[in-house]
């Protein structure tokens, strides 16, 4: 079993920055390959960053690219979304996801709104 725990979101003006932290809790967390979702209203969830066990490899959505970060700290069982530059289209209740056997357990969101 898995308990994952997203902090960070909040309310923020287009061109500012947020950092995101999910927290994870349950088997060992330097294993698995961790990721990013995101979804806006009336939108399907979709995948917005992941990151490999050790943090090696990292994949990102072109629509992120350049502007958000995604990296972890196994020592302290958490992983990151820096995110800069933010605009309005970037608004959404923000996932965290553990790939254990496919995107297995996931955390209950945190909600990121971007103002114009």
């Amino acid at each position: 079993q898995v308990q994952l725990v997203e902090s960070g979101g909040g309310l923020v003006q287009a061109g500012g920055s947020l950092m995101l932290s999910c927290a994870a809790s349950g088997r060992t967390f330097r294993r698995y390959s961790m990721g990013w979702f995101r979804q806006a209203p009336g939108k399907e969830r979709e995948f917005v960053a992941a990151i490999s066990g050790t943090g090696g490899n990292t994949n990102y959505a072109d629509f992120v690219k350049g502007r958000f970060t995604i990296s972890r700290d196994n020592a302290k069982r958490t992983m990151y979304l820096q995110m800069n530059s933010l605009k309005p289209e970037d608004t959404a209740v923000y996932y965290c996801a553990v790939d254990i056997t496919g995107w297995d357990y996931w955390g209950q969101g945190t909600q990121v709104t971007v103002s114009s």
